[in-house]
Order: structure tokens, then C-alpha cells, then sequence
């Protein structure tokens, strides 16, 4: 793993994290005072971000008229259309523009 430079000011007090040693010894020769430390990370917590632990989509009880869990029921496209009907859609008249002759 690659190492970082932490760089501190003549009291101790912590000024900046990088991540190459240019960078920290640019930054302590810029302020004309201070000092930087390597120091290698350690990993912390391993978090598991495999796909194995997801909510199911399909059970998911979306209460939207202010009653008790289980309001709505699934259905299927055919009741979907009836319930909500495609929009008619209006039809356009011709053109009745005259093609532009250059």
C-alpha cells in the first residue's frame, strides 16, 4: 500500500495530508517552517458491497391513501391500460405550405 505524508507546523499541529513526497516537501519549504511524517493507512472496516443482500422489489407495500400496509395490490397490463387509458392523440393537419424555390 502506498504510504502518505502528513505535514505539521512547528507546534505539532497537523496542517495538511499528501500523497507524494514532492507534494509535502514543497508545502513545508513554502511555509519556511515545519516537518512531514510518512505514514502507511491501515484498511479499516471491510464493508461487504456484494449484490447478495438487496430488498426484493416485488414486496415493496407502498401506502399512499393513509391506510395500513397492503392499500395496493399488483396488476397486470391489461388492468393497467383500463384503469389508466393510453392519451388520444390528435391528428395533425397537412402542410399547406409551398415548397421554397431558390
Amino acid at each position: 500500500m502506498k504510504g502518505f505524508y502528513s505535514i505539521f507546523n512547528p507546534d505539532g499541529k497537523k496542517i495538511a495530508d499528501c500523497g507524494s513526497l514532492r507534494d509535502a516537501t514543497n508545502l513545508v519549504a513554502m511555509r519556511g517552517e515545519g516537518h512531514y511524517y510518512q505514514f502507511t493507512p491501515y484498511p479499516g472496516d471491510i464493508i461487504d458491497v456484494s449484490f447478495g443482500k438487496q430488498l426484493p422489489t416485488r414486496d415493496i407495500v407502498v401506502n399512499m391513501d393513509g391506510g395500513i400496509g397492503g392499500s395496493w395490490k399488483e396488476v397486470s397490463e391489461e388492468e393497467f391500460d383500463e384503469i389508466f387509458p393510453p392519451p388520444k392523440l390528435k391528428q395533425l393537419k397537412e402542410n399547406q405550405q409551398q415548397p421554397l424555390d431558390l
